[in-house]
């Protein structure tokens, strides 16, 4: 067999595992939401805690304005609130993170300075910080952008600093006998070695801003869908609980399945 017909084949076989892939995990979700109907339907959990799953896809298409409804759905606007704040958070998180992860990553001497502080910060919950939060900013907004921006930037900044830090030293000695400035290096040769590093960390920064902000929401009132499942739990009014669930469910599956093609095209050059 030529190399063509090699390659042709190795194609085939990386659709074939995907289609499978696919048909598999679409198995598995069919597989819950059969457990779900099963448990809702035969009583294995109260209605007042399990509703059925006809019950919160009614909720959910009210709470859109997607169904005939005498009153109307808030939903919509709770999830553009919550989408905003996780992006707008998820953006200041990544480039301090970026920032300060190149400055420390490219400098051992920093680094042996800053990571024993780095390491005593990280393991903060952001819940935590939501206290001195709201003694600086009040319960406004800014106080839950600035939480969601301090809980999501440690994955990028740490991410950075471990990309930064592996750049191959025979490039670092290239750049020192060409000269070339800390500027130049970090942007021409310590981003691109590190970028693989820094995508895998926003996608899991976007992750922890979705967290970070429906928690915010929950504790500091502010509109979102945080607040919306927690007035929601509080009623006991469970399709609308489940409701906000799917959608969290969904906003994460979303941004995750952008980030993972983002991440794919970014780093074609990697796979010539």
């Amino acid at each position: 067999m030529n190399r063509p017909d090699q390659q042709r084949t190795a194609e085939q076989n990386v659709r074939r595992a995907r289609v499978f892939g696919v048909l598999e995990s679409a198995g598995v979700l069919a597989a819950l939401l059969a457990l779900w109907w099963l448990a809702s339907h035969f009583q294995w959990v109260s209605k007042v805690f399990l509703p059925t799953p006809e019950a919160t896809l009614h909720s959910l298409l009210q709470g859109l304005n997607l169904a005939p409804s005498d009153v109307p759905g808030e939903l919509a606007g709770f999830t553009a609130s919550t989408v905003e704040r996780m992006l707008l958070g998820w953006l200041l998180a990544s480039f301090a993170g970026m920032a300060l992860g190149a400055l420390i990553g490219i400098s051992a001497q920093a680094r042996a300075w800053i990571q024993p502080t780095l390491e005593f910060i990280r393991p903060l919950p952001a819940s935590a910080v939501l206290p001195l939060a709201i003694s600086i900013f009040g319960l406004s907004p800014s106080m839950v952008l600035s939480v969601v921006a301090f809980g999501a930037m440690w994955p990028v900044l740490l991410a950075t600093i471990h990309g930064f830090a592996s750049v191959e030293p025979r490039l670092k000695e290239v750049a020192g006998a060409l000269q070339i400035s800390r500027a130049a290096f970090i942007w021409k040769v310590g981003l691109p070695s590190a970028m693989p590093d820094i995508l895998a960390g926003m996608r899991l920064s976007m992750t922890v801003s979705l967290i970070v902000a429906v928690v915010g929401e929950m504790i500091a009132s502010q509109s979102g869908l945080g607040q919306a499942i927690l007035l929601a739990a509080r009623s006991f009014r469970a399709s609308e609980l489940f409701a906000g669930i799917v959608l969290l469910g969904l906003i994460g599956f979303v941004t995750n399945a952008l980030l993972a093609v983002a991440e794919r095209r970014l780093l074609r050059w990697q796979h010539p």
